[in-house]
Protein backbone atom coordinates (compact mmCIF):
# COMPACT_ATOMS: atom_id res chain seq x y z
CA UNK A 1 0.00 0.00 0.00
CA UNK A 2 2.73 2.47 0.80
CA UNK A 3 4.19 2.14 -2.87
CA UNK A 4 0.80 2.30 -4.21
CA UNK A 5 0.51 5.72 -2.12
CA UNK A 6 3.83 7.06 -3.16
CA UNK A 7 3.27 6.40 -6.99
CA UNK A 8 -0.15 8.29 -6.62
CA UNK A 9 2.02 11.15 -5.26
CA UNK A 10 4.53 11.19 -7.30
CA UNK A 11 2.04 11.12 -10.44
CA UNK A 12 0.40 14.40 -8.91
CA UNK A 13 3.65 15.91 -8.48
CA UNK A 14 5.23 15.11 -12.34
CA UNK A 15 2.06 16.82 -13.48
CA UNK A 16 3.25 20.23 -11.45
CA UNK A 17 6.67 19.94 -12.68
CA UNK A 18 6.31 19.33 -16.37
CA UNK A 19 4.11 22.92 -15.97
CA UNK A 20 4.64 26.12 -17.38
CA UNK A 21 5.96 26.97 -13.98
CA UNK A 22 7.91 24.12 -12.98
CA UNK A 23 10.22 24.26 -9.85
CA UNK A 24 13.89 24.16 -10.39
CA UNK A 25 15.45 21.06 -10.51
CA UNK A 26 16.90 20.84 -6.02
CA UNK A 27 13.57 21.92 -4.79
CA UNK A 28 11.71 19.12 -7.11
CA UNK A 29 14.09 16.30 -5.42
CA UNK A 30 13.94 17.62 -2.30
CA UNK A 31 9.75 16.98 -2.28
CA UNK A 32 10.18 13.91 -3.65
CA UNK A 33 12.27 12.78 -0.68
CA UNK A 34 9.74 14.76 1.55
CA UNK A 35 7.02 12.89 -0.06
CA UNK A 36 8.80 9.65 0.53
CA UNK A 37 9.17 9.87 4.04
CA UNK A 38 4.90 10.50 4.70
CA UNK A 39 3.18 9.32 1.47
CA UNK A 40 0.62 8.11 4.12
CA UNK A 41 0.35 12.19 4.47
CA UNK A 42 0.73 13.54 1.16
CA UNK A 43 -1.25 10.66 -0.91
CA UNK A 44 -3.13 13.08 -3.23
CA UNK A 45 -1.00 16.30 -2.62
CA UNK A 46 -1.43 19.42 -4.34
CA UNK A 47 1.94 21.64 -4.85
CA UNK A 48 2.25 24.99 -5.82
CA UNK A 49 5.53 26.46 -6.91
CA UNK A 50 6.70 29.90 -6.72
CA UNK A 51 10.22 31.63 -8.28
CA UNK A 52 11.65 31.02 -4.70
CA UNK A 53 9.85 28.28 -3.04
CA UNK A 54 7.90 25.28 -3.22
CA UNK A 55 4.46 24.46 -1.55
CA UNK A 56 2.68 21.46 -0.59
CA UNK A 57 -0.72 21.16 0.55
CA UNK A 58 -2.56 18.42 1.90
CA UNK A 59 -5.39 16.28 -0.45
CA UNK A 60 -8.00 18.78 -1.00
CA UNK A 61 -5.99 22.07 -0.28
CA UNK A 62 -7.26 24.79 -2.83
CA UNK A 63 -4.98 25.90 -5.77
CA UNK A 64 -5.73 29.54 -4.74
CA UNK A 65 -4.89 29.13 -1.34
CA UNK A 66 -1.38 27.60 -2.47
CA UNK A 67 -0.51 29.68 -4.96
CA UNK A 68 -1.01 32.88 -2.31
CA UNK A 69 0.70 30.87 -0.08
CA UNK A 70 3.57 30.42 -2.93
CA UNK A 71 3.54 34.08 -3.53
CA UNK A 72 3.60 35.08 0.61
CA UNK A 73 6.93 32.48 0.67
CA UNK A 74 8.20 33.84 -2.38
CA UNK A 75 8.33 37.69 -0.79
CA UNK A 76 9.68 36.47 2.58
CA UNK A 77 12.24 34.61 0.88
CA UNK A 78 12.99 37.95 -0.82
CA UNK A 79 13.64 39.44 2.33
CA UNK A 80 15.25 36.88 4.08
CA UNK A 81 18.10 36.90 1.26
CA UNK A 82 18.42 40.63 1.52
CA UNK A 83 19.77 40.30 5.50
CA UNK A 84 20.65 36.45 5.59
CA UNK A 85 21.54 35.31 1.84
CA UNK A 86 20.11 32.91 -0.81
CA UNK A 87 16.93 30.46 0.76
CA UNK A 88 15.00 28.14 -1.46
CA UNK A 89 12.26 27.03 0.85
CA UNK A 90 9.74 24.50 1.04
CA UNK A 91 6.30 25.08 2.54
CA UNK A 92 4.75 22.05 3.59
CA UNK A 93 0.57 22.39 4.84
CA UNK A 94 -0.74 19.49 6.29
CA UNK A 95 -4.38 18.97 6.96
CA UNK A 96 -4.21 18.79 10.49
CA UNK A 97 -2.46 19.23 13.39
CA UNK A 98 -1.76 15.78 14.17
CA UNK A 99 0.13 15.67 10.97
CA UNK A 100 2.12 19.32 11.17
CA UNK A 101 3.54 17.31 14.65
CA UNK A 102 4.18 14.38 12.54
CA UNK A 103 6.32 16.47 10.02
CA UNK A 104 7.93 18.72 13.01
CA UNK A 105 8.83 16.02 15.68
CA UNK A 106 11.13 16.22 17.44
CA UNK A 107 9.94 19.99 17.56
CA UNK A 108 6.29 20.72 18.79
CA UNK A 109 3.98 22.60 17.29
CA UNK A 110 2.16 23.51 20.17
CA UNK A 111 0.84 27.10 20.16
CA UNK A 112 2.86 28.00 17.20
CA UNK A 113 2.02 28.82 13.68
CA UNK A 114 4.46 27.50 11.87
CA UNK A 115 7.81 25.83 12.41
CA UNK A 116 11.09 25.20 10.47
CA UNK A 117 13.25 22.10 10.19
CA UNK A 118 16.10 22.12 7.89
CA UNK A 119 15.29 23.10 4.28
CA UNK A 120 11.67 23.17 5.60
CA UNK A 121 8.47 25.11 6.68
CA UNK A 122 5.84 23.37 8.63
CA UNK A 123 2.70 25.00 8.82
CA UNK A 124 0.12 24.25 11.85
CA UNK A 125 -2.80 24.87 9.51
CA UNK A 126 -5.54 25.34 12.82
CA UNK A 127 -3.09 28.51 13.86
CA UNK A 128 -1.90 29.47 10.65
CA UNK A 129 -5.56 30.16 9.29
CA UNK A 130 -6.45 32.23 12.37
CA UNK A 131 -3.74 34.67 11.28
CA UNK A 132 -3.76 37.96 9.40
CA UNK A 133 -2.34 38.51 5.96
CA UNK A 134 0.46 40.59 8.24
CA UNK A 135 0.70 37.92 10.23
CA UNK A 136 1.04 35.00 7.60
CA UNK A 137 3.62 37.50 6.53
CA UNK A 138 5.55 37.71 9.24
CA UNK A 139 5.56 34.06 10.05
CA UNK A 140 6.97 33.07 7.08
CA UNK A 141 9.54 35.42 6.99
CA UNK A 142 10.75 34.04 10.64
CA UNK A 143 10.58 30.52 9.56
CA UNK A 144 12.64 30.80 6.66
CA UNK A 145 15.35 32.65 8.19
CA UNK A 146 15.66 29.55 10.53
CA UNK A 147 16.20 27.63 7.39
CA UNK A 148 18.40 30.24 5.92
CA UNK A 149 20.73 30.35 9.13
CA UNK A 150 20.59 26.65 9.51
CA UNK A 151 18.53 27.20 13.13
CA UNK A 152 17.64 23.49 13.47
CA UNK A 153 21.26 22.23 13.29
CA UNK A 154 21.83 24.80 16.03
CA UNK A 155 22.41 24.07 19.45
CA UNK A 156 25.14 26.59 20.57
CA UNK A 157 23.66 30.04 19.50
CA UNK A 158 21.74 31.75 22.44
CA UNK A 159 17.83 31.00 21.75
CA UNK A 160 16.97 34.55 22.27
CA UNK A 161 19.30 35.62 19.51
CA UNK A 162 18.20 32.79 17.13
CA UNK A 163 14.50 34.04 17.97
CA UNK A 164 14.82 37.33 18.08
CA UNK A 165 16.65 37.56 15.30
CA UNK A 166 14.43 36.15 13.05
CA UNK A 167 11.39 37.97 14.40
CA UNK A 168 13.61 40.75 13.42
CA UNK A 169 13.56 39.43 9.85
CA UNK A 170 9.65 38.80 10.11
CA UNK A 171 8.92 42.33 10.97
CA UNK A 172 11.47 44.17 9.23
CA UNK A 173 9.54 45.53 6.60
CA UNK A 174 5.72 44.38 8.10
CA UNK A 175 5.43 48.43 9.47
CA UNK A 176 4.08 47.01 12.64
CA UNK A 177 4.49 49.52 15.67
CA UNK A 178 6.53 48.09 18.81
CA UNK A 179 3.52 48.03 21.26
CA UNK A 180 1.55 46.33 19.18
CA UNK A 181 4.20 43.40 17.44
CA UNK A 182 4.86 43.37 21.87
CA UNK A 183 1.69 43.63 22.61
CA UNK A 184 1.96 40.99 25.72
CA UNK A 185 5.07 42.28 26.93
CA UNK A 186 3.85 46.02 26.70
CA UNK A 187 0.80 45.38 29.05
CA UNK A 188 3.73 43.92 31.99
CA UNK A 189 6.03 47.11 30.63
CA UNK A 190 3.03 49.82 31.65
CA UNK A 191 1.90 47.73 34.97
CA UNK A 192 5.33 48.56 36.10
CA UNK A 193 7.11 44.80 35.57
CA UNK A 194 10.04 45.43 33.20
CA UNK A 195 12.19 42.37 32.07
CA UNK A 196 15.23 41.99 34.39
CA UNK A 197 17.21 39.70 32.08
CA UNK A 198 16.88 38.15 28.33
CA UNK A 199 14.79 34.83 28.15
CA UNK A 200 16.60 31.67 28.36
CA UNK A 201 16.04 28.34 26.63
CA UNK A 202 13.67 27.22 28.57
CA UNK A 203 11.52 30.54 28.26
CA UNK A 204 11.20 29.39 24.47
CA UNK A 205 9.61 25.96 25.15
CA UNK A 206 6.78 24.81 23.63
CA UNK A 207 3.65 25.69 26.25
CA UNK A 208 6.01 28.35 28.19
CA UNK A 209 3.88 30.35 30.20
CA UNK A 210 5.43 33.41 28.98
CA UNK A 211 6.07 32.59 25.64
CA UNK A 212 4.85 35.54 23.74
CA UNK A 213 7.02 37.63 26.06
CA UNK A 214 10.14 35.57 25.81
CA UNK A 215 9.96 35.91 21.33
CA UNK A 216 8.91 39.83 22.23
CA UNK A 217 12.02 40.48 24.52
CA UNK A 218 13.84 38.65 21.96
CA UNK A 219 13.14 40.46 19.28
CA UNK A 220 13.63 43.49 21.14
CA UNK A 221 17.20 42.74 21.46
CA UNK A 222 17.69 42.42 18.12
CA UNK A 223 15.80 45.25 16.94
CA UNK A 224 18.29 47.58 19.37
CA UNK A 225 20.53 46.30 17.60
CA UNK A 226 19.93 47.05 14.20
CA UNK A 227 18.73 50.53 15.52
CA UNK A 228 22.31 51.35 17.75
CA UNK A 229 24.55 49.58 15.69
CA UNK A 230 23.38 48.97 12.11
CA UNK A 231 21.89 45.68 10.43
CA UNK A 232 24.83 44.33 9.51
CA UNK A 233 26.07 44.28 13.36
CA UNK A 234 23.07 42.48 13.98
CA UNK A 235 24.25 39.88 11.62
CA UNK A 236 27.64 39.96 12.37
CA UNK A 237 26.67 39.75 15.75
CA UNK A 238 24.32 36.17 15.04
CA UNK A 239 27.74 35.10 13.58
CA UNK A 240 29.95 35.48 16.09
CA UNK A 241 27.61 33.69 18.66
CA UNK A 242 27.18 30.76 17.21
CA UNK A 243 29.56 28.99 18.88
CA UNK A 244 27.95 30.06 21.62
CA UNK A 245 30.14 32.28 23.40
CA UNK A 246 27.97 35.51 23.29
CA UNK A 247 30.06 37.39 25.55
CA UNK A 248 33.03 37.54 24.02
CA UNK A 249 30.67 37.67 20.39
CA UNK A 250 29.44 40.83 21.95
CA UNK A 251 32.45 42.47 22.87
CA UNK A 252 33.62 41.84 19.67
CA UNK A 253 30.76 43.11 17.42
CA UNK A 254 28.98 46.17 20.09
CA UNK A 255 32.27 46.70 22.32
CA UNK A 256 29.72 45.97 25.23
CA UNK A 257 29.92 43.43 28.15
CA UNK A 258 27.03 41.21 28.48
CA UNK A 259 25.64 43.40 31.82
CA UNK A 260 25.99 46.54 29.69
CA UNK A 261 23.84 45.28 26.81
CA UNK A 262 21.07 44.08 28.97
CA UNK A 263 21.06 47.44 30.98
CA UNK A 264 20.62 48.45 27.29
CA UNK A 265 17.72 46.48 25.93
CA UNK A 266 16.00 46.80 29.23
CA UNK A 267 16.05 50.78 28.84
CA UNK A 268 14.93 50.31 25.07
CA UNK A 269 12.10 48.30 26.17
CA UNK A 270 11.07 50.85 28.51
CA UNK A 271 11.09 53.01 25.87
CA UNK A 272 9.50 51.19 23.16
CA UNK A 273 6.49 49.52 25.12
CA UNK A 274 6.80 52.33 28.42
Amino acid sequence: MRVVWLWAVLAGLLAVLTGPRAMDEDLGRRARALIGEHPEIWSGARTFPGERSLVVGAPGAAVADLADLARRADRASALVARVVGPVRPLVLVPATTAQAAVLAAPASVNGLAAVAGADRVIVEPRSFARLSGVGRDVVLAHEITHIATGAALDGGTPKWLVEGFADYVGYRDAGVPARRAAAELAGEVRAGRLPVALPGRDAFAAGSARLAQAYEEAWLACRYVAGRFGERALSTLYRESRGGDVRAALSRTLRMSPAEFTAAWREYVRDQLG
